[in-house]
């Protein structure tokens, strides 16, 4: 198979969807690998690192040209006029929140197959997960770095120190990114509350955490009561496939304490906070509503490519190597990878985010 690389055009996306060495063992299965030029630089992968592993360097044109195309992020309208019927797309999406998106997928009856939503059969996220994980350990950095009081914030220390109270941080959602947002303001000593909706996965993080974090029942009593007294409130939240719920409203980040700071992770499915009226970039990544810091940033693990390029490799290029050698048998005997099909040959094929994008829905299994 052919498979293209492009470069990332969105803003400060400085990962590429594969390194060097994961791109060797698709040559050395006997694929045709190319690269757009400068594809891995933001990475620090040079052109000539692909080149010693066996892959082409190429046009934008021509990465595109391929039978298989794998990104990171999902294609801005630029690159709309580069699909074309028959390719098999290979990124996040995030469709829920992207009607352009949808329909420019749908008219190019492109098989569109989302990271987000290749789902395992014990409900986990394999491809979400690392980007996640790297996500939820950056907020913290980020929202201790925007209390301070020449970056706007309130001039708060979240580790404190004796004989002062340590900073207040509250994160709505419990899974894999609010967990791991939770283990950096831990160790940065930081009060700690993590809401959720399930009791079980509370009762997980109780246990795991051992009593250094505060565990409550996601209801609008409860966020309002947090966020009342929080520094820094952290969104954490994913319905997988769907457009991120509203569950803080206007009137909660009213009673927020000025200059605090809101760190959104779910930005990129639309976010939680009814006060973001826009989705900041890394040139330009906050603003002031209510007197609280919004930072919302839809690629936040793009700040750190080399750790979240191989990240997201290890997890991606498996599945990469089953669509390469024979697309429609993976899509037929893994499931996994069949719930991750978000659009095939002009049929929209997520029913979760059909509603939300006005769209017909058609189940995968008719095709496969």
């Amino acid at each position: 198979m052919k498979i293209g690389l492009p470069k990332e055009i969105k803003n400060n996306e400085n990962r590429v969807a594969l390194p060097p060495a994961a791109v060797y063992e698709l040559v050395q299965e006997g694929h045709d690998v190319f690269i757009e030029t400068g594809a891995g630089e933001g990475s620090t992968f040079s052109d000539e690192a692909y080149r010693s592993v066996g892959a082409k360097i190429v046009s934008v044109k021509d990465a595109w040209r391929a039978d298989m195309v794998m990104k990171v992020k999902e294609p801005l309208p630029e690159e709309y006029p580069f699909l074309h019927e028959g390719l098999i797309l290979f990124t996040y999406f995030h469709i829920a929140a992207n009607k352009s998106l949808a329909d420019a997928l749908l008219s190019a009856k492109v098989t569109a197959i989302a990271y987000e939503n290749v789902q395992l059969a014990d409900g986990t996220l394999p491809l979400l997960s690392p980007m996640s994980e790297i996500a939820g350990r950056m907020s913290v950095q980020i929202g201790a770095q925007y209390l301070e009081k020449i970056y706007g914030g309130k001039g708060i220390l979240l580790a404190g120190v004796p004989g002062v109270r340590q900073g207040r941080v509250t994160i709505i959602g419990g899974g894999v990114a609010g967990e791991n947002a939770a283990k950096v303001a831990v160790g940065l000593g930081a009060q700690v509350t993590i809401l959720d909706v399930s009791i079980p996965r509370l009762q997980e993080l109780d246990r795991q955490f051992a009593g250094q974090v505060q565990t409550l029942y996601s209801n609008r009593l409860n966020i309002e009561t947090a966020l009342k007294t929080t520094d820094l409130a952290i969104g954490a939240v994913l319905l997988p496939g769907q457009k991120a719920p509203c569950l803080v409203t206007t009137e909660m980040v009213k009673g927020m304490p000025k200059q605090s700071v809101i760190v959104d992770i779910a930005i990129d499915q639309g976010g939680i906070f009814e006060t973001e009226d826009q989705v900041t970039t890394h040139d330009d990544p906050t603003y002031i509503r209510e007197d609280v810091i919004h930072y919302a940033v839809a690629n936040m693990p793009g700040a750190v490519p080399q750790t979240a390029t191989v990240a997201l490799s290890i997890a991606t290029l498996p599945f990469a190597k089953e669509l390469a050698s024979h697309p429609d048998k993976a899509l037929r005997n893994n499931p996994a990878l069949a719930k991750g099909v978000i659009t095939y040959d002009g049929y929209f094929t997520l029913k979760e985010a059909a509603q939300d994008l006005s769209v017909q829905y058609t189940d995968i299994t008719e095709f496969i």
